[in-house]
């Protein structure tokens, strides 16, 4: 038989998944990972426990299935987009990686945008904090000696590239999607990263910029043996997570939207022609040859909900723990029990800032509408009542845009979630379709394994023998009402308390 391996290294774990050629999961494994929140905004990891998490899952899953390590044809990798880290010639981080939901750089972002350049079309015409150019200007204006020893400043992606082949190669996802690189444009132009003042940072860039899913070559031998593998093993380009999950959803259609429910959430979409919505993209080449990839996103959505539990659901989790549930499920089901509208709690799911698409790294987090009747199921509730509403904001700007939505399909961890997908179903009032097997990003990563070994001929291919849809989550009669009108309160929320906002950010920076 013949298998692939998709690495998936996210924000809050490293999971690495076995796949046979129908999409089966013959065996996984995960390991935690720390995120440190240095300041406001600020969000940090280790790039070495990247590393380990992955050495030891890949270690893991090959011990448990006992399958021959000859018959693994190709691993690859997906990764979280705009973790920017430095490193040495030799591949060693020279501080903790700058996190994808990491703000810090908001200054930096607003000087490049400035630069008006007609790149930045490709974007959604503002560049983000979140990005590589406002990242690596950041550490050459305020960490220069970092700045100054770094041979490469590069995504998380390009990171493991180096440290399973020994090759420096930029992702063209990536690349395109978080670097402002652009086909049409010729890649970088000069004239942009001399207006944005980016030429050093530049420099630290790997010339090589390839397509996911081509074949790097063998895995390096160390590394074959340090987990077990074959040092035959193809090492296929990987790429960013939420689009490593369109395809495990096979979401590549004409009206299709990928709903990655992640610590973040993306939405992402292929078009023929470009949308130039407030929204990041579109993206030339970046996932597809010949499409434009669109993507929404809200930066903080499951990592809201895991900050609710983990400073204020102590006795839930001990009320879980003696039931034999997951505190998520116990408290999904609690949630359940509250009516939709969560008794007059609203939530702006802005606790990280706003991504799109108002594109404002200054907004925060918002509740209003507390009493003292409501507990944390309705504050529960309402986060993802809230979440679901800032996904629904994002859907119709895109329409307004000429994006003609069909159908919408969800992986990631938030889409395990009943509450979740039932909430977002009666607030979109559309079918949420779900996929069979849950590793929707390692599936993904395994599919562009596949394409890099030869083992499929096309997305297509692969899709049609790997990606399985297992149901479709409905609207709930009767909801529709109390949502739209709750909805049209969401969107008026934020520029009634933005200046508030602002002056509260700025205050805590």
């Amino acid at each position: 038989m013949t298998y692939l391996i998709g690495i998936d290294v996210g924000t809050q774990s490293v999971r690495s998944c076995l796949f046979d050629l129908t999409g089966v999961v013959v065996a996984s494994a995960s390991r935690p990972l720390t995120t440190t929140f240095p300041r406001p905004t600020w969000a940090e990891q280790d790039p070495e426990e990247w590393w380990r998490g992955a050495v030891e899952t890949v270690r893991e899953v090959l011990q448990v299935s006992r399958v021959n390590p000859t018959e693994i044809a190709a691993l690859s990798y997906d990764c979280t987009a705009c973790t920017v880290v430095a490193l040495t010639e030799d591949g060693r981080p020279l501080r903790p990686a700058l996190l994808w939901m990491d703000e810090r750089a908001f200054q930096e972002a607003e000087e490049v945008s400035a630069t008006g350049h007609e790149i930045l079309r490709y974007c959604g015409g503002k560049v983000s904090p979140q990005w590589m150019l406002a990242k690596g200007r950041w550490l050459e204006r305020h960490e220069a000696d970092v700045f100054r020893r770094a041979r490469w400043i590069v995504d998380e992606a390009d990171f493991f590239t180096f440290r399973l082949t020994g090759r420096m190669t930029a992702s063209l996802d990536n690349a395109t999607a978080k670097w402002n690189y652009a086909r049409p444009l010729g890649g970088w132009p000069a004239d942009f990263l001399r207006a944005a003042k980016a030429e050093r940072l530049a420099e630290k860039w790997p010339a090589d910029v390839l397509p996911v899913g081509r074949s790097l070559g063998r895995i390096k031998e160390t590394v074959a043996r340090e987990v077990g593998l074959s040092p035959a093993t193809v090492v296929a380009q990987g790429g960013i997570d939420a689009h490593a999950g369109e395809i495990a959803l096979g979401a590549v259609g004409a009206g299709d939207l990928a709903l990655i429910m992640g610590s973040s959430t993306c939405h992402m979409a292929q078009s023929p022609i470009p949308v130039f919505a407030n929204i990041w993209g579109p993206y030339p080449d970046a996932l597809v040859e010949g499409m434009y990839t669109l993507e929404g996103g809200q930066t903080a959505t499951g990592s809201i909900i895991q900050w609710l539990v983990e400073h204020f659901g102590a006795e839930a989790a001990s009320q879980a723990k003696s039931r034999g549930q997951d505190v998520y499920a116990y408290l999904d089901g609690l949630a359940e029990t509250v009516p939709p509208g969560s008794e007059g709690l609203l939530v702006l799911d802005y606790f990280q800032g706003n991504r799109t698409p108002y594109k404002d790294p200054l907004a925060r987090g918002t509740v209003i509408g507390l009493t003292l009747k409501h507990g944390l199921p309705h504050l529960y509730r309402a986060v993802v009542e809230g979440i679901c509403f800032g996904t629904r904001q994002i859907l119709e700007d895109m329409a307004a845009h000429g994006f003609t939505l069909e159908r919408i399909y969800a992986g990631g961890g938030g889409a395990k979630s009943r509450l979740w997908t039932q909430i977002q179903a009666d607030i979109l009032g559309r079918p949420i379709h779900l996929p069979r097997d849950k590793e929707t990003m390692a599936l993904g990563a395994a599919i562009w394994a596949g394409i890099g070994a030869g083992v499929f001929r096309s997305y297509e291919d692969a899709i049609g023998r790997m990606v399985h849809i297992e149901r479709a989550v409905t609207p709930a009669p009767g909801r529709r009402e109390v949502y739209d009108t709750l909805y049209r309160q969401y969107v008026d929320l934020y520029p009634a308390v933005r200046g508030t906002m602002h002056k509260l950010a700025t205050r805590g920076s």
